[in-house]
């Protein structure tokens, strides 16, 4: 059995938005067209601005996430960014750290993050911004499942999940259709820095040799 350490996981970039946040970034940045890339870097920026309630009040707060998104993904993502592209070397100084979860986590594929949205969610009294939130969370909710698990879900175990881990408190109705997440990513350990595959370097081990015919 193979065991997921920390001390084995490649370094966080920045450590206060999650493993999640940094594994979802890294696959956008190798989806093959700039639509997909487009698509899927605005929910992970909604979701990040919900996370980050704080930078709400200083200025250029979405120029600020925009910037976040980028450092993430070490300046390599390629998407329609309404902001330049930040300086490498103009940053100096991290952006400000948030509180790094030290508690057990319910659900290890979705994260402290989902958790700590969750709790905001609940906290909303605006029934319409409490719908829209709920769908939000389901949507990004789906995205690092697939991440995680490398694989398709359906919405309805998203939405069990969800309401779960709100205590019944944020539901969808089985009619509601979560963001389509076509994308598939290869499992961990199986890149090399050739851009090939482990899988495709063994193809020619696995194969029995061939009996050679006997001459008459």
């Amino acid at each position: 059995m193979n065991f997921d350490y920390n001390s084995t996981r490649p370094k966080l970039i920045l450590a206060e938005y999650g493993r999640n946040v940094q594994n979802m970034v890294d696959y956008i940045c190798a989806l093959p067209t700039k639509e997909e890339r487009n698509r899927h870097a605005q929910v992970v920026i909604d979701m990040m601005g919900f996370l980050n309630p704080h930078l709400r009040d200083v200025a250029d707060f979405k120029h600020k996430l925009w910037d976040h998104l980028h450092i993430i993904s070490d300046f390599k993502i390629d998407v329609d960014s309404p902001y330049p592209t930040p300086d490498r070397n103009a940053i100096h100084p991290k952006p400000e750290l948030l509180e790094y979860p030290q508690h057990r986590i319910r659900y290890k594929h979705y994260g402290h993050t989902i958790e700590k949205m969750i709790e905001r969610a609940r906290k909303i009294a605006d029934p319409e911004k409490k719908k829209n939130m709920t769908q939000a969370i389901a949507n990004f909710m789906k995205m690092a499942y697939v991440t995680w698990n490398k694989d398709t879900v359906e919405d309805d175990s998203i939405i069990a999940d969800l309401r779960e881990l709100s205590n019944g408190e944020l539901q969808l109705g089985p009619d509601v259709s979560l963001t389509k997440l076509d994308f598939k990513t290869p499992p961990p350990g199986s890149r090399t820095k050739g851009g090939t595959t482990q899988q495709n370097n063994n193809n020619g081990k696995n194969k029995k040799p061939q009996k050679k015919k006997k001459k008459h």
